[in-house]
């Protein structure tokens, strides 16, 4: 297959299909509903199965069902029917099941508007559901990126049978870029008859469950969890610096759409002998904290601007992450509102820190 143009949305869609998910489950509510709307079409195409649940729960609820049989499922959402999903989100990922959760954010709180935001980045990384449990997310900042996170995103969940969610936003859902499907490795589903609920004929019976009623059973599992996520931000750190002449001196920290205007920032910057480069986290959780940390350590690096459309939520993991060992500015966009590439190199203008030329010493 040739580039293609396609909305993101419906990149996003037959991305799941080349990775070997045939099986959708979902309720509408923009700025994602493109993506229910392209797979009602697909999916018959390729024997598999959409259902349109009556409700963000139902679906959510219908993947718990679905990711037990060990078989390829997803589902997509946006910000307040994500937060519909989080005590199912809960569930699935104590009972260890791999699937795929896709969040094309919208502007909050609240019922908000359809308009890009990144406001749900807590609820991404912090705040998924009750309990003791991290989802594996990763935050692309095109629609080209967004189809190679899917097919990574498949992977991941069968890795750690762990969920994965694909935090994008209302403007690479809605945007219509080239994609290369030819430029992908489809994923290869692994076996999950180990555990997965396929029937138990000629064998024991697989139980799937997340009810632990002895609390040394329930401490046991949640350091296993535990012990999981550990190994999870050991391997599953990933991240990109864009830009710089050599020894920038200002890094911007941004991810997904707020990233991909900082790198027109940093382009017209550069050009103009100003050194400055762009810190980009690919995976939210984990966050790539040790590549940060070595970044903030080197000397000629004198300080951060975090750059989000939300009031400031990545930049407590900036502050965490570097030790707060160098001054941390903020710009952001709230309501849906994208920043420009001026207003980001006006804000780096107003807060760059400018070595003042020593003195010479006096001659006596």
């Amino acid at each position: 297959m040739a580039k293609k143009l396609m909305k993101g949305n419906e990149a996003i869609g037959e991305a799941a299909i080349h990775a070997g998910a045939a099986r959708y489950f979902a309720y509408p509510i923009t700025p994602q509903t493109e993506v229910a709307e392209y797979l009602a079409r697909r999916m018959p195409e390729v024997g598999g199965v959409f259902l349109q649940a009556e409700s963000e729960l139902g679906a959510a609820n219908m993947i718990f069902g679905a990711a037990s049989s060990g078989k390829r499922v997803f589902t997509s959402s946006s910000s307040p029917g994500v937060s519909l999903m989080s005590e199912a989100l809960s569930y699935i990922t104590s009972a260890e099941l791999p699937c795929v959760f896709i969040n094309v954010c919208r502007a909050g709180p609240g019922l908000g508007g359809i308009l890009p935001s990144q406001g749900d980045y807590f609820q991404a990384t912090r705040a998924s559901g009750h309990g003791d449990f991290h989802l594996i997310v990763l935050a692309p900042s095109t629609v080209q990126e967004a189809v190679e996170h899917m097919m990574i995103a498949f992977d991941l969940s069968d890795k750690y049978r762990n969920p994965v969610m694909i935090f994008a936003d209302g403007l690479i859902g809605q945007m219509m870029e080239p994609v290369d499907f030819d430029a992908i490795k489809p994923g290869t589903p692994a076996d999950h008859s180990a555990w997965a609920t396929t029937g138990a004929k000629g064998r024991e019976k697989h139980v799937i469950k997340t009810l632990y009623l002895n609390p040394l059973d329930n401490e046991a599992h949640n350091r296993h969890l535990a012990a999981k996520y550990v190994e999870i931000t050991k391997n599953e750190q990933k991240h990109e610096i864009y830009g710089g002449l050599g020894k920038p001196s200002l890094i911007l920290t941004a991810f997904g759409t707020s990233a991909r205007v900082c790198k027109t920032a940093v382009d017209v910057l550069n050009e103009e002998g100003i050194d400055i480069a762009l810190f980009r986290p690919i995976s939210i959780y984990p966050f790539p904290a040790k590549a940060l940390d070595v970044l903030s350590r080197k000397q000629h690096v004198k300080q951060f601007l975090d750059v989000e459309m939300n009031n400031g939520q990545m930049i407590e993991d900036i502050r965490l992450y570097t030790r707060s060992a160098k001054p941390i500015s903020f710009f952001g966009r709230q309501g849906g509102i994208v920043p420009s590439p001026e207003e980001i190199i006006d804000e780096i203008r107003k807060v760059m820190i400018v070595d003042k030329p020593k003195k010479k010493a006096a001659k006596k």
